[in-house]
Formats: structure tokens, sequence, C-alpha cells
């Protein structure tokens, strides 16, 4: 921190005076917002988005690919507000895939899909890309998508880090073909090759060596959003290979896509109404989706909530209790912060599985949940893959954030049920949940 900068302001998380009933707009998916932002600057026509997430990290990924090159025009209707409603009037963005040059500079911030998923787009540019962000950015893995640029053909200079700072350099085309990589640490290697992958001469083929795959709904979803713009791509649940995906070269299709609500965001909203007995309506649920937040219906049902999916939204109701719940998380990591705040809050104990990774997020995940609830008097312990959280009576304090925005909304839902807890930086939530307090206060009605 700067000698000079005031420490941020902490935030009163609100206290849940009785059961919620609220209905609850959520804004679009970040992780679909910008597969589509990349997908559509790769087209061979120009596309929209519809109800697109304005947040940090997809801004900053359509700066980046504005720094490319690439236009993309924002309009909105004067009759609906910029998150847009049911008939799908709102925010749009139109995307002008008008050709990838250099020199730019890309700030990546420290969203993990802009650091990962825009080096392939850059090594099709024309000219040297750099690529900086936030200083905890230059501490993420990125070395799986570094490696794989490589070997298909790119030229990366890095220093030798396998990690931030860097320059991409440009050469109009990649080579492309077959590669092998560890995602270990992040799903999202494979992604950010697949999503580039049929721009490449040869296409692309990813095989994953390492001994686990965290988050594989997330790769589903990039395969989903490929085939949707044309591509072809084999996967193995395709009945291809284990853990190899393959995509043909070919042209992609520009789309009128209009974005799903994110349902990881949805999470402390439907937290809201199992710790307090209450009922929240999200409208426009998905039907189907390989969004990983649609496990909440599962996860939070076994914790004491019902939940029904209707044409209009999803109703979550809590019944007055929670439950403890054993879990691996492996393939939703993202809900981790939130599900070990309402086990915080539960009757029994929990146990969260399969998210080591965790500790190479926007924060050491596991780390931080472990040192704050337990700050304000809970009994965590971290595991080789994840916590172990008992019940105990909480009590206020301050509840650090770590610049995560899933770490402020699992101290949310902390508040509902314990007085006097306030949220350091609160404002690191508009990386993928902009006006969250406002949304936060009006669900509660205050």
């Amino acid at each position: 921190m700067a000698p000079n900068t005031a420490p941020p302001a902490l935030w009163p998380a609100p206290h849940a005076s009785g059961a919620v009933d609220a209905t609850v707009h959520v804004p679009g998916s970040k992780s679909v917002t910008n597969r589509a932002l990349v997908l559509a600057a790769l087209a061979s026509e120009p596309g929209w988005l519809r109800r697109p997430l304005r947040s940090r990290d997809t801004l900053l990924m359509a700066g980046a690919l504005r720094a490319m090159g690439v236009e993309i025009e924002e309009t909105v209707s004067s009759s609906s507000s910029a998150a847009g409603g049911p008939d799908g009037t709102g925010e749009a963005w139109r995307v002008l895939p008008t050709g990838l040059r250099g020199p730019a500079t890309v700030d990546v911030g420290n969203a993990g899909t802009v650091m990962r998923f825009l080096p392939p787009v850059a090594a099709l540019a024309d000219g040297p890309i750099r690529f900086d962000g936030d200083p905890r950015s230059y501490e993420r893995p990125l070395h799986g998508v570094i490696d794989a640029l490589r070997v298909l053909g790119a030229r990366i200079d890095d220093d030798g880090r396998g990690a931030l700072p860097l320059t991409v350099h440009g050469g109009g085309a990649l080579d492309g073909g077959p590669v092998s990589i560890d995602a270990s640490s992040s799903s999202q290697f494979v992604s950010a090759l697949l999503l580039s992958g049929p721009r490449f001469n040869q296409g692309v083929e990813v095989r994953h060596t390492g001994a686990t795959l965290p988050s594989m709904p997330h790769i589903r979803m990039t395969v989903d959003m490929l085939r949707a713009v044309g591509a072809q791509v084999d996967t193995p649940e395709s009945g291809g290979e284990p853990n190899v995906w393959r995509v043909t070269p070919g042209a992609l299709l520009g789309r009128d896509l209009t974005i799903e609500p994110d349902l990881s965001n949805a999470q402390p909203f439907l937290a809201a109404a199992l710790v307090t007995g209450g009922k929240v309506v999200v409208p426009d649920w998905p039907q189907r989706t390989t969004q990983p937040g649609d496990r909440l219906r599962e996860i939070f049902t076994e914790m004491g909530g019902f939940c029904e999916l209707t044409d209009y939204g999803l109703v979550f109701t809590g019944s007055g209790a929670i439950h403890g719940i054993d879990v691996d998380l492996g393939d939703v990591g993202e809900l981790t912060p939130g599900v070990a705040a309402v086990a915080a809050l539960a009757d029994s104990p929990s146990t969260l599985r399969g998210v080591a990774h965790l500790r190479l997020h926007e924060t050491d995940r596991l780390a931080a949940l472990t040192k704050e609830i337990n700050e304000l008097g809970g009994d965590v312990t971290e595991t080789a893959d994840g916590l172990h959280i008992r019940p105990r009576p909480l009590h206020g304090g301050t509840f650090h954030t770590y610049e995560d925005h899933r770490m402020a909304t699992a101290g949310a839902i902390l508040g509902l049920a314990v007085e006097g807890v306030l949220i350091e930086n609160v404002a690191t939530t508009a990386k993928t949940l902009p006006d969250f307090p406002e949304l936060w206060t009006g669900m509660l009605g205050q």
C-alpha cells in the first residue's frame, strides 16, 4: 500500500431482522460474457452480446480486445436498465472483428480469464502485445498457457517467469497442432487454447497430463460456446480420448447471444434465504446451463433449503435450519467461500473437499476463509484439499477480503446472522458483481 493511501472503508454488513422475501435480478455471467467476447472477436462476421455483465473483469476483457484492434460498440435501450429485462431490452454490445494488431498493452487487472484467454488471441495479432496487471496477477499461474503457446509456434518474452508481465510477439497466425499441458492449477489453461484453436492453422489438440483437473463445468461451457459459433470440437464426453480435446480449424460465426444470469453470483442471495429461513426468487435461471453455479440448487438443498425451477426463474426457500455438509467442490471451487460461510452457521460440522487449487485464486482462499471466520469466533481448519468447519457462536469484527470478491460476499452472508461484521473493501465485489451493496440492502428491504 502506498504511504499516502487511505485504507479501504469498512462496510457494516447488514444484519437480517427477519426472513428475507425478495426477487433479485442477478447480472449476467462473467464466465459467459468473457468467453463470448473472445469468440466474437475471433469470428468472421459481426456479433451481438445482449445483457452482458458490466464489471471490472468484463470491462478489462473488452478494453483488452479494443487495444488489439477489435471494435466493440455499446448500446443501452432507454426503456430498461443496463442489466436488461426479461424481454431482452437493456445493454447490448456489438462486436466487429476488424483484425487483431499491435503494438498494444493489455491490462489484465486480476482477471484470470483475461490473463489466460488473451495470450493465444495475441499470438494471432500482427505485432507485439504486452500483458500487465495488478501485483497479485504476477503470482497467479500462467505457465500452462505460455509453455503451450511456445510449443504451438508463438514467441513470448516473460524473462523465464512463467507469469506476468509478458509480451506476445504476434505473427498474424499460429501453426497450432498437438500440445500437452498440466492444467491441475486452472482449467482456464485448457479453455484458453480451445477458444482460439479454430483460428490456428492446424487447429489444436490439448492433452491434459496432470493428476487432477478442477472446474470441469467451465471447460464444458467453453466447448458448448465454441460449438454454438460453428466450431468442431471433439471431447472426452463425445467419445474422444480421456483428457484430450481437439478443435478443428475453421471460421467462427457471428452470433446474437443473450447472456445468462451469473449463477455463482446468485449464491449470496440464495444463502440469505437459507440463513434467514426466507425466500429469494432469481428470474431467468436457465433450464439448462453449463454454469457451475447451477450446482447451488443441489448443495443448498442438502444444507436445508427447498428449490423450484419455474418458467420465471428459481424460487429458493430456507427451512429455518442449516445443516452441515460433506461435499466435493472440485468442479465448482468458486462456490467454496459462500458454502463455507453458510457452513459456519450450520447445526453440524462440514467438510469441503477437492479445492486445493483455491490457494492460487484471487487470494489463497482456503487460508483467508480459515483466518477470517476464526477471527469471528469460528472453528475452521485447513485440510490438504479443503476445509473442515465446526460451527461455533460467532461475534462481530472486521472481515478482510484480500481484494477477493467472493470473500466479500462470504462476509456479507455471515453478517446476516452475526451483528457487527465489518467488511473491508466491499467495493472489490465490482470485479464480477457490480452494485452488490445496493442489491444486498435492496433484498433486505433496507
